[in-house]
């Protein structure tokens, strides 16, 4: 993939906030921790084919021309184990600082580095909501996906994990049926009769359980939470649109009654919304046409890109072709195509929680 002259979170584009996400399911996010994969989990002891193998963090660094890029294919060998390091954050020029310290900056990007920190963060202050329109356009953004970025690495990685345990296991394997089930493969019925999954089944599991490309996820929480700005993202940590019919959700100031009584679903985090939006794209009806898209990518080891599965999100959006057409151009103004040959740094993680928390 060709580089381009500037780095991705220095470019211009234009964002158009939405919330627009209109195929929806109800929609509950429980973090199991009993499905929580470890890389002692995915050893392959049984010499089983698998697409995704465990490897040092070099192997990331050189991406071939017109091949599935690495990250979509490889675990880190050596990815940490400690829990994250709690630092404090006063202000954006504190933000930048930090980047600054751990070499996650333009400059860095500029100069080829595609490592990405393991970064996280708790919410979306209402300061930022209130001073956005403030910052200089540029700066906004580079915060925005510099803050997002590693949480699409984190969610894809947890993808990988997961899909690397069904391929080394058997259809029979607990963990295998569990994932199953959440991934909407079977039913809690189906769970409790069945010991082990059908060849079908397990085919349908592997069409489910795979990445989304950075830069599709990036443009698309720009798209709907208007760069974070929009009150269900403040409120409920929701970057994507995804609606509620639980009755949990955030209910809209102009909510359309024709179509039920509706909310915004919400999130504990921003990686919980991550996390929400990948099962949302790997379990909804509306997205098969994504999902199959990227198995025949897979399968031809060709690169899975933003800017080709965007063209399958026709049903994302009441917008349809317009949608799409937004989609792509917050990818190319933005160099978001950079993104999908980033990958996570093996160093500890680190956690940003603001003065107040």
């Amino acid at each position: 993939m060709k580089p381009l002259t500037k780095p991705f979170w220095a470019l211009i584009g234009v964002g158009i906030f939405s919330i627009s996400a209109f195929i929806i399911f109800t929609f509950t996010v429980h973090e199991d921790a009993t499905l929580d994969i470890s890389l002692a989990d995915v050893k392959n002891n049984t010499n089983a084919e698998t697409d995704i193998k465990l490897a040092p963090l070099s192997d990331f660094t050189s991406n071939q021309p017109d091949k599935l890029q690495n990250s979509f294919w490889l675990i880190s060998d050596n990815r940490p184990t400690k829990q994250p390091t709690r630092v404090s954050i006063y202000s954006l020029d504190s933000i930048k600082s930090l980047f600054d310290s751990i070499d996650y900056n333009s400059q860095s990007w500029q100069n080829g580095n595609r490592e990405v920190p393991r970064l996280t963060f708790n919410t979306v202050t209402e300061k930022w909501q209130r001073n956005a329109n403030n910052i200089p356009v540029n700066e906004k953004k580079m915060i925005f996906f510099r803050l997002m970025a590693p949480l699409v690495l984190i969610s894809n990685e947890k993808m990988l994990l997961e899909r690397r345990y069904i391929e080394v296991n058997a259809n029979s394997d607990e963990k295998v049926r569990q994932l199953a089930l959440k991934y909407k493969v079977i039913d809690e019925e189906t769970l409790k009769s069945c010991q082990s999954l059908s060849t079908e089944q397990r085919a349908t599991l592997l069409n489910r359980v795979d990445i989304v490309p950075p830069s599709l996820v990036l443009a698309q929480a720009a798209e709907e939470s208007g760069w974070a700005t929009s009150r269900f993202t403040v409120e409920g940590n929701a970057f994507f649109g995804q609606w509620d019919f639980s009755g949990n959700g955030m209910v809209p100031k102009q909510q359309r009654t024709e179509l039920g009584n509706y909310g915004i679903a919400r999130f504990d985090s921003p990686l919980a919304s991550v996390i929400g939006y990948l099962l949302n794209i790997n379990t909804n009806h509306a997205y098969q046409k994504l999902r199959d898209l990227r198995a025949k990518l897979r399968s031809e080891n060709a690169p899975i890109t933003g800017l080709i599965l965007a063209g399958t999100l026709d049903k994302y959006s009441e917008r349809g072709q317009a949608y799409i057409n937004s989609l792509r151009s917050l990818i190319r103004h933005n160099g978001l195509q950079q993104v999908d040959e980033a990958y996570l740094s093996d160093d500890n993680p680190i956690h940003l929680i603001t003065a107040s928390q």
